[in-house]
């Protein structure tokens, strides 16, 4: 019973320690900024309290956070659509009145009990923007939260612009009136984003780093800085999404004749469900996937270290990710078909685009195509690195015709610059993509932003809303270690080939001229040997008396007979 009751101890520790005041007398007393995790459960809201406001504060912006549960914040015990906001990241704005002290929010789980959430209340001037202040979309008077909206694609935040500040107990300025220098005209939006700790879903990463988002200090210290909107820039936003990755969003808008600024409320997302039984935060990946890419690296790596050597299934290897690319394509935008039967059909095509490939080689042997195919592969994977760096997210790309036309421009300039060093371009092409493969297995099972180097091109293609997508990945330590690894693997593939294919001629002599020449030197020269093949009965007896031959005991030398005298 003793260990029972330690384990149960141990088993609630992080809960216990996490939660500093409890919904127990259901009435919450909050300071200014300072944060408070607290227990929600959804049968009767908790009251929080604000007490002792400074008499400099205008608004007080509160807000509340949850991992993955929906929880409740309204001015009113009874809530409706214009007076509260319902979700994993919600915040209100009280305007206070001329000698106001207090404020009182209520507080409410939605869908389940012990909802472990974080709260704070962050007070503002006169001087300082209102965040949400001029909202015409969303339900309430004054919105300061961001909407977020996720696919496996891209993932969407808009937010309703901020107005100007004003002191206690006057009237707004107007939102729409005029344009001028005067007006929240002259307001900008900086946009930051930061990552949580790669592969940790855990509650407790969510409430430590939640913190470090959410007021204007901290943000400029911790967070990315993305872009600069203007007021006249409307105000919705894309972002590749990163399903398995958390990532944290939030909005500084700057008054800068005030030189004042004030944060949103922060939202985040992991771009997957917590509560779905299949391709959940916690099982990504489907297992056809894994299968497909475990057996592509380990033939990658084959390819890395022996792929100039063993020629053929070079081919294969170039042929199968070149016709599996195309196809996936062209059945993802034409067919709705299941994933895992895309996938099967990717897979056959790969093989017999491989098989095609090679056949062509035994046929024609005409090596500057082959070539050219490798070179593309290469092409591909090199270009799409270019636009997987900052390079990608100049707003000039977001037009397609730019986008393509420098991107095709990079992938043939791969073949154009080797294409007198044909051996040099198949062991480079070996070394890189070989040891990329080993990267996208790694993918399947451990998350790694180096598999957005070729998720992203795909994405482009099959998506058209894509193009307007910010693309930003965190580079964190999983990603160094993996990049170290590929680095290595593909100087390694690379060094090793180039000693031992150097003495030996650039490719293998062709396969079907050298069959028709020995076809021909048999029928033609009647003193070579192997012109006179038996017939097939004949050589069908011979191996078989030579697998006899093979069983047959020895027999002893020597005379065993007794001499006659």
């Amino acid at each position: 019973m003793r260990l029972l009751g330690l384990c149960l101890v141990l088993g609630f520790a992080y809960r216990s320690q996490a939660v500093e005041n409890t919904t127990a007398g259901l009435l919450l007393e909050f300071s200014l900024g300072k944060f408070m995790n607290l227990l929600l459960n959804k049968t009767i809201p908790a009251e929080a309290l604000l007490r002792n406001i400074a008499t400099n504060a205008t608004i007080i912006i509160f807000q509340i956070h949850s991992h993955n549960k929906n929880v409740t914040i309204s001015f009113d015990k009874k809530s409706s659509a214009n007076n509260s906001g319902t979700g994993v990241d919600k915040g209100l704005v009280s305007i206070l009145r001329p000698e106001q002290t207090v404020c009182t929010w209520y507080l409410q789980a939605v869908d389940a009990n012990q909802v472990l959430s974080t709260a704070v209340s962050l007070p503002y001037t006169e001087k300082d923007p209102i965040p949400g202040g001029c909202n015409l979309e969303f339900n309430l008077e004054i919105d300061p939260n961001i909407y977020l909206e996720y696919n496996l694609v891209m993932t969407h935040i808009k937010f309703a612009p901020a107005n100007l500040g004003y002191r206690r107990g006057a009237n707004p300025p107007s939102c729409d009136s005029e344009t001028s220098s005067d007006s929240r005209w002259r307001l900008y939006y900086d946009v930051y984003q930061y990552f949580l700790p790669e592969n940790d879903l855990s509650e407790a990463a969510f409430v430590n780093h939640m913190r470090k988002m959410s007021e204007v200090h901290s943000i400029k210290a911790n967070g990315i800085k993305l872009m600069t909107l203007s007021s006249q820039v409307k105000t919705d936003l894309y972002f590749s999404s990163l399903p398995g990755q958390g990532v944290i969003f939030n909005i500084i808008v700057r008054d800068p004749l005030w030189n004042t600024s004030a944060a949103y409320v922060p939202v985040h997302t992991y771009a997957c469900s917590f509560t779905d039984e299949e391709n959940n935060c916690s099982s990504l990946g489907n297992l056809s996937t894994k299968i497909f890419f475990t057996a592509l690296a380990v033939l990658g790596l084959f390819i890395c270290f022996l792929g100039h050597r063993f020629w053929k299934t070079d081919l294969f290897f170039m042929g199968f990710i070149f016709m599996a690319f195309f196809f996936y394509i062209i059945i993802a935008r034409t067919a709705a078909l299941n994933y895992n039967v895309n996938l099967g059909l990717t897979a056959i095509a790969g093989g017999v685009g491989g098989l095609l490939l090679v056949a062509y080689w035994w046929r024609f042997g005409f090596v500057l195509l082959c070539m050219l195919i490798v070179g593309l592969v290469l092409g591909f994977l090199v270009a799409s690195a270019v636009f997987f760096t900052p390079l990608g997210n100049y707003a000039i790309f977001q037009d397609d015709a730019v986008f393509w036309v420098t991107f095709c421009c990079l992938a043939l300039m791969v073949p154009v610059i080797f294409v007198g060093c044909p051996r040099v371009l198949n062991i480079l092409a070996c070394g890189i993509i070989g040891s990329y493969t080993i990267i996208l297995a790694t993918a399947c099972y451990l998350y790694t932003s180096l598999s957005y180097i070729g998720l992203n091109l795909i994405h482009r293609i099959l998506n058209n809303a894509s193009r307007r997508a910010y693309t930003s990945v965190p580079f964190q330590p999983n990603d160094i270690i993996l990049l170290a690894v590929w680095v290595m693997l593909a100087i390694g593939g690379i060094t090793v080939q180039l000693r031992r294919e150097r003495r030996e001629v650039p490719f293998p002599p062709h396969p079907y001229r050298i069959w028709k020449r020995e076809r021909e030197r048999r029928i033609t020269n009647i003193l070579d040997p192997s012109h006179h093949v038996p017939p097939l009965r004949e050589r069908i007896y011979s191996k078989l008396s030579q697998i006899k031959d093979f069983f047959r005991k020895e027999q002893p030398a020597g005379e065993r007979t007794p001499l006659l005298l």
